[in-house]
């Protein structure tokens, strides 16, 4: 059951999941969430530094299999940090392998983790959440920013490619999946696990939203995402843990900053523009 032909259909899914959630998450239509985006980009210099400050990261991290090669770590640490575990995902497969749950999963992993994070930026701009714009941003950075060294230089292999006994799972809703995604995700890049760490970061930072069905998806999200990684036969347990630590550090961090920031916004303002900066929107539950 092929879902996937090409990173072309990735995209396009997650533009149609982004605007779907956007919907969920404010009620309103993309199109009003969009122009708000653009608005506060054009009227804000600090939310543009923020958001750039997210593309840069990102940008870095699309670049990081280039440095892995020209650094080129020659260990492999696979058995030392993950070789207690054995193939217990091989299990898991065995005892739920179903292809409605192989696809399931897969969009979960592929389309639904970057769809919820640009969702969030738009969600919280929208509603003007600016504590929560700033603390996502981040957050983001941050989990971006730590990992990369351990992909640099603490190399653990996939499951499936370090045993045997487990399968890519992916490959039977995305077959070329490795010559297609493979450039975004390097083989050896599997500690800490950035899509635990990335959606739980989403569900932490949803949870202080006061949207309370945005914050149930997204943890919804997040608990999947987290199967999803095992279940598929990408990550070790080893990985998850590193996820959640790193994930519940960067929302802490994140979230300091974002108070600071928005106080900073807060203390220069008129008592009319602080009227301004209010949320109009009511926020929906």
């Amino acid at each position: 059951m092929t879902l996937f032909h090409s990173m072309s259909t990735v995209a396009y899914s997650t533009a149609l999941a982004v605007a779907a959630l956007i919907w969920y998450g404010t009620g309103r239509q993309p199109l009003a969430v969009g122009l708000a985006f653009a608005k506060a980009l054009i009227g804000s210099r600090k939310y543009l530094l923020f958001f750039v400050s997210v593309l840069a990261i990102l940008l870095v991290n699309k670049y990081e299999l280039h440095l892995e090669e020209w650094i080129n770590v020659s260990y492999d640490l696979t058995p030392m940090l993950t070789g207690w575990e054995g193939a217990w995902q091989a299990n898991l497969q065995s005892l739920l392998k179903s292809d409605v749950l192989i696809g399931f999963t897969a969009i979960f992993y592929l389309v639904l983790f970057q769809a919820s994070m640009i969702a969030s930026v738009g969600i919280y701009t929208y509603l003007r959440n600016m504590r929560l714009y700033y603390a996502l941003c981040v957050a983001i950075v941050l989990n971006y920013l730590l990992a990369v060294p351990f992909y640099l230089f603490v190399p653990v292999n996939e499951a499936w490619y370090a045993n045997p006994q487990i399968q890519f799972l992916m490959l039977n809703v995305f077959p070329t999946f490795e010559q297609h995604y493979r450039s975004l995700s390097g083989l050896n890049n599997c500690f800490p696990s950035l899509h635990t760490s990335l959606s739980v970061t989403l569900a932490l930072v949803a949870s202080k939203s006061g949207i309370r069905r945005w914050a149930v998806f997204a943890w919804i999200n997040a608990i999947v995402i987290v199967f999803a990684i095992f279940y598929l036969g990408i990550h070790w347990f080893t990985d998850m843990i590193a996820g959640l630590a790193l994930a519940g550090f960067s929302v802490y961090v994140g979230l300091k900053i974002g108070a600071w920031a928005e106080n900073r916004s807060y203390s220069g303002a008129s008592v009319q523009h602080r009227d301004k900066l209010e949320p109009p929107y009511p926020v929906e539950s």
